[in-house]
């Protein structure tokens, strides 16, 4: 994180209510991590036998999966910053959202938008318009991710609690009078004005909801052709018929589940036992834990792959260096054209420091 800018106070010391909030975020994700631990030691016998039948072959297919829904994230970011007013370059873009993506692995809810909102200030990206950009980020994907996790929810219904599974389809009519243009405004708007910040510069338009929308619905196509690779691979020669529908849509739903649990780094805990679930209606519990378990794992290999590369670009263009202070400029303000040769002011929103360094 910088240093204040231009000599402002520095930040007071947090509250005594914070460092109680922040310990209990704390003590809460070690708890789960331990009883994650416990869970998976105590039934290692039967989750190793299922590990080993992943092939090589399968493993690098599924984690080429992972890595594009992981790259179309950042698109997606990268879509709404640019409809907000900031148009970055793909390589700062990506710079900045990969490094701040490590934060979702810390407690609490919002580390990846403070880190993404320091480094783009760097760019000449106000932060407030970059945590914005997160945050609807965020909500889009949650948003589709739902929608796509509704089988998944349909055959948890069936399976485990035996009930009729009907009425999750009530879902998709209040998910679409979300995604139209002036009930979503609406809803930011509303949003906003809960957390006491400023309402948005312009609202969305049409094209700023549908394009996100399209990008997030591949994200989760891509994390259910993943989770599908490594299900089919410990299910053996005779699959459940229900082992498609519970992969393919049992990944967004569990991650969707996860963002829900703030107070849990990357939602630990919650989202292997949810998609444990999901697909013990298709194979049997142990093989479903497997896939669970690879799955966290690919998905943070590719992550913090992601992040090096990003860390390097940053590096490299000054965008993480502390000894020069990012300045946050006026968004009414902000400068189309290059910085003048000689200068010193690292901002620039079209990207085009990126784009010559890069």
């Amino acid at each position: 994180m910088t240093a204040p800018v231009g000599g402002a106070a520095p930040a007071s010391p947090p509250s005594r209510r914070a460092r109680l909030l922040q310990t209990l975020r704390v003590t809460v994700a070690v708890v789960v991590l331990a009883a994650v631990v416990y869970a998976v030691a105590r039934n290692w016998a039967d989750v190793s036998g299922y590990l080993g039948q992943v092939s090589w072959p399968v493993l690098l297919a599924s984690t080429l999966a992972a890595a594009v829904g992981t790259w179309l994230t950042g698109l997606g970011w990268k879509v709404l910053l640019r409809e907000l007013g900031s148009d970055l370059h793909v390589a700062p873009a990506s710079g900045v959202y990969f490094v701040g993506q490590l934060g979702k692995y810390l407690p609490g809810s919002l580390w990846s938008v403070l880190v993404q909102a320091d480094m783009a200030a760097r760019l000449g990206v106000p932060r407030r318009r970059t945590a914005v950009a997160g945050l609807l980020a965020l909500g889009f994907a949650l948003l589709t991710g739902g929608l796509v996790g509704l089988p998944a929810a349909a055959l948890l219904l069936r399976e485990h609690w035996g009930g009729s599974s009907w009425w999750v389809l009530l879902a998709v009519p209040v998910a679409l009078v979300l995604l139209v243009p002036r009930v979503l405004n609406r809803a930011i708007a509303l949003g906003l004005r809960t957390l006491r910040r400023e309402p948005l510069e312009h609202e969305l338009s049409p094209r700023a909801v549908l394009v996100p929308v399209v990008v997030f619905l591949g994200v989760w196509a891509c994390f259910g052709v993943h989770t599908l690779l490594l299900a089919r691979a410990v299910a053996g020669d005779a699959p459940h018929p229900d082992l498609t529908v519970a992969a393919l849509t049992g990944y967004a739903l569990s991650v969707s589940v996860g963002m829900l649990t703030i107070i849990l780094p990357a939602g630990l805990g919650a989202r292997e036992g949810l998609m444990t679930l999901a697909l013990a209606t298709a194979v049997p519990a142990p093989a479903a834990a497997a896939v669970a378990i690879l799955s966290r794992f690919i998905v943070t290999v590719v992550d913090v792959l992601a992040a090096a590369l990003g860390w390097a670009y940053a590096r490299s263009h000054d965008l993480v260096d502390d000894a020069r202070p990012a300045a946050d400029p006026d968004p009414g303000s902000e400068p189309e054209a290059e910085p003048e040769a000689g200068s010193d002011d690292p901002a620039d929103v079209s990207g085009a420091r990126g784009r010559r360094r890069g």
